[in-house]
């Protein structure tokens, strides 16, 4: 696409941050004078290191060539100049590569063939040969491999938060934002795209060469392209031209998804342009979908990376999948504004990009998606998530310190991608919309292409509103936890005299959490909503006087309060005929909470009465919220005894609520629910009816993908049927797809041994690659009904963690641990835990928040269904 006219991002100067709420570690542009002490050399980047380069480093450019071969095992060969001011000279200037030094073959600085060391992750240039001003560094190298992604005919770059490093020498950090020219040789058959635009192409032989133009100004982190054996389609969006890359081979989902995937694109990119009123600020706009991609997406600049399955769906889709897909779009276009336009200083606000993704995204699909409840999709993607990690002993504050970028990985999780939206909306609230986004708006024209911190936005912000957002931030941003609610109702001659709602913290303290929420009195003939203004541990509802005595109090009705929320007995009477369904996701979300907590309601209870009014639920998502919930019980919290004791009722239950469902999609939910809570030979040999004869129940739609997972749960189920997996291997035609199940069919053996040789196999790092393939794998090796034979695998997960986040991208650290946890519910797999920290006093503390965060629902079985 053209490029965009730029004058009305390049106003506006940077603002100092707020030094009150700086608190956390990370570099930061100043004005001081450019430090003399040497800079200590050690791994990773340091927070002193990137002080020190932001001060002296500017007009960072990269030129660089490299040699794809057709062979995955062939060395890349690579070369680079890099361009760049200098502003002191007075010490060796490390630039960073993660490689060995045998990957480094020669260095020239300034025209000098040059003499440098490797040592800890960096190539030392040496003083002699630098100078204050400009200064140029060829390098020949040989690439590595680690954040390459190779695979047999095609390979991606995915170098977020340091792993550009990992590749090639550069100085990776946030901060040091740089052009890129790329030029790639690569085997003729192949495609490729990149940040900037295609501008020539040659052929020699068996290989040609893709030029691309130079990028935009990025960090490290978003320098990008994918190269290999992709179909490409093209179209033309409201003037913007958009390249699309993918490996899908399914007709039908080709034919249903090209639309909708660039028609997303196209809405998403309006609704920012009109949003911000800053047009989209690069040169332009494609996007590649990867087989078994690490995350969902990943915001690369000209050049967006999706998990393939996430963007091709099929017309069995249901709606929460077709919601799924456009957030997932609608947040990354979201990051071209918020963290590839302005982008945080350190990695310690990698928070801030994804909490405004997120909350755009939101925002982007009520409006890009008919019959969208804004309200609805809100609560149940965002509070379930954060309270799975919020209520944790390994909870995490939203913005934490960081020292050193090879730690960054470890910030990532539940907490930014689902807390963060919370508590922005919390804050939308706080100052109403419009002075909201006149901030967002001013903060982007502020810092565009620059770097910007938490502290400056809250700068601009706190100008608009009367409230004290530095209160607000401390117990919101700066500390992790959730409150709790209670309340005391006095009442006389049949009216309210007085309502008094109370908060504490969840681990006892008195923190206050300022927010905003309703409930409602509930009378038999109707509902009264008050607002509730929590800005203090202890609040009189004034509104709530006089008003007749109600039969109980709903709290929390428009699902935007954190925490949690009471509920009474009378709830359970009267929630299957509460009309607004956000309302009734609230109430499941606040009874589930209180299970977990041991407050008001048994996982007995709560799962009998989920089995008695599943059919009554007509709202898909509260759907998947209840069976996601009553699988959780299910499996989790009920012993084995027991688990076998409701089977026959349960799968009874969920079976006929999927014949009197009326909504094709909401029938295809509860397939899935009977597939996975399926333990009665009656119920598995309907299951294997249906994958045997390739016909789903009337009214559900299934595809080739819905029946490889209904073969891993028969083969889970040791289900008495020859060669499932291997016929269902035979049926597969996309070759992606035929070797994810080839790589999980061990971890589902019949055969012991087989298992534990899949097991074994995992300790080494080139059979982790596909981490979704391992996690997956992992789901069926630990699951419940194999836990007694795979429980002498846990204190081996635990031991090669360490490893994992070294070696692993940001999100298989904690994959790892919750596919390996996830499923148990013994005194034993929690003493495994407990023993491992035992073992490990200065474990490192973000990976032992990682493991107990992850351990969190074995704990609570523990502890429960001993109870």
């Amino acid at each position: 696409m053209k490029k965009r006219n730029r004058t009305l991002l390049l106003a506006g100067v940077g603002l100092l941050g707020v030094a009150s709420l700086a608190s956390c570690s990370g570099p930061r542009a100043t004005t001081t004078a450019v430090p003399t002490a040497a800079v200590p050399l050690e791994t990773g980047v340091s927070a002193e290191l990137a002080n020190y380069r932001k001060q002296v480093l500017s007009h960072i450019a990269y030129n660089i060539h490299l040699q794809l071969p057709a062979q995955k095992q062939t060395p890349i060969l690579g070369s680079e100049t890099i361009t760049f001011r200098l502003a002191d000279n007075s010490q060796p200037l490390q630039l960073d590569f993660k490689e060995a030094p045998d990957h480094l073959k020669q260095v020239w600085i300034n025209g000098k063939l040059a003499e440098v060391r490797v040592e800890k992750e960096h190539i030392l240039l040496p003083t002699q040969l630098l100078k204050e001003g400009l200064n140029e560094v060829k390098v020949e190298f040989v690439a590595g491999d680690l954040s390459l992604n190779r695979n047999a005919d095609y390979l991606y770059t995915l170098l977020v938060p340091d792993r550009a490093r990992t590749v090639l020498p550069v100085f990776d950090q946030p901060n040091l934002k740089a052009t890129f020219t790329l030029n790639l040789t690569l085997p003729k058959d192949w495609s490729a795209l990149a940040n900037g635009q295609l501008v020539d192409s040659t052929q020699s032989g068996g290989s040609k060469s893709y030029s691309f133009a130079t990028s935009d100004t990025i960090p490290t982190y978003l320098f990008s392209f994918a190269a290999g054996k992709f179909r490409h389609a093209q179209r033309d969006m409201k003037g913007t031209t958009m390249h699309f890359y993918h490996r899908e081979t399914d007709a039908t989902k080709i034919q249903e998804s090209m639309g909708p995937i660039f028609q997303i694109h196209s809405d998403a990119l309006a609704f920012l342009e009109d949003y911000t009123q800053i047009p989209y600020p690069f040169q332009k706009f494609d996007f590649v979908a990867i087989p078994d991609f690490q995350y969902g997406g990943m915001e690369h600049v000209g050049a967006i990376q999706y998990k393939a399955s996430s963007l091709f769906l099929d017309d069995g889709a249901t709606k929460d999948q077709q919601i799924s897909r456009s957030n997932l779009i609608a947040h990354e276009t979201a990051h071209m504004w918020f963290g590839d336009l302005v982008t945080m200083q350190w990695f310690n606000d990698v928070w801030m990009k994804e909490v405004f993704a997120n909350f755009m995204a939101d925002k982007i699909t009520q409006v890009a998606l008919e019959d969208t409840n804004y309200d609805m999709k809100f609560l149940v993607d965002h509070f379930p998530a954060a309270y799975s990690i919020d209520r944790t002993a390994g909870a995490n504050p939203i913005r934490q310190p960081l020292d050193n970028l090879q730690d960054a990985g470890s910030l990532y999780g539940n907490i930014i991608y689902h807390k963060a939206p919370i508590m922005m909306r919390q804050l939308e609230r706080l100052m109403g919309a419009e002075k909201f986004q006149e901030g967002l708006q001013e903060y982007l024209r502020t810092y565009a292409y620059q770097n910007a911190t938490w502290p400056d936005l809250i700068k601009i912000l706190d100008a608009r509103t009367e409230a004290d957002l530095e209160q607000w931030n401390q117990v919101w941003v700066n500390e992790p936890g959730r409150p709790i609610f209670s309340y005391d109702l006095k009442t006389a001659g049949g009216k309210v005299q007085q309502l008094t709602v109370t908060q504490r913290g969840e681990d006892g303290s008195e923190r206050v959490w300022p927010q905003s929420f309703e409930i409602a009195l509930v009378y038999p003939d109707r509902m009264e909503e008050l607002t509730v203004n929590m800005a203090e541990s202890k609040t009189v509802v004034n509104a709530a006087a006089g008003k007749e005595a109600p039969q109980f109090i709903l709290f929390n009705s428009t699902g935007q309060g954190y925490g949690v929320f009471p509920v009474e007995e009378q709830l359970l009477q009267r929630l299957p005929r509460l009309q607004d369904p956000v309302q009734r996701a609230s109430s499941y979300i606040n009874l589930y909470e209180n299970m977990l907590n041991g407050r008001s309601i048994t996982p007995e209870q709560l799962l009998s009465f989920y089995k008695e009014n599943l059919a009554q639920e007509r709202e898909e998502l509260n759907v998947k919220l209840l069976t996601g919930q009553m699988g959780n019980i299910y499996w989790l919290l009920l012993t084995p005894a027991q688990r076998q004791q409701y089977a026959a009722q349960l799968e009874q239950k969920v079976w006929q609520a999927l014949q009197q469902q009326p909504a094709g999609n909401v029938k295809k939910l509860l397939f899935k629910t009977y597939q996975s809570i399926a333990l009665t030979q009656e119920a598995q040999d309907r299951l294997y009816q249906v994958w045997q004869e390739q016909k789903a129940p009337a009214g559900v739609k299934l595809n080739e993908d819905d029946y490889t997972s209904l073969a891993l749960a028969l083969a889970v189920r040791d289900y008495p049927a020859e060669n499932i997996l291997p016929r269902q291997l035979g049926r597969i035609q996309n070759p992606d797809r035929q070797q994810r199940l080839a790589f999980m069919m061990p971890a589902l053996s019949a055969n012991l041994q087989e298992r534990d040789a899949f097991f074994a196999s995992l300790k080494e790092a080139e059979n982790r690659e596909k981490e979704a393939w391992v996690t997956a794998a992992l789901g069926y090796l630990h699951h419940p009904l194999r836990a007694k034979t795979s429980q002498h695998y846990l204190p081996q997960s635990l031991e090669l963690l360490d490893e994992i986040q070294r070696t692993g991208d940001i999100f298989f650290p904690f994959n790892w641990l919750r596919a390996t946890f996830g499923s148990y519910q013994s005194p034993a797999a929690a003493r495994a835990v407990r023993d491992f920290l035992a073992r490990n006093p200065n474990y490192n503390p973000k990976l032992k928040d990682k493991i107990l965060q992850a351990a969190d629902d074995l704990f609570r079985a523990e502890r429960l269904v001993r109870e």
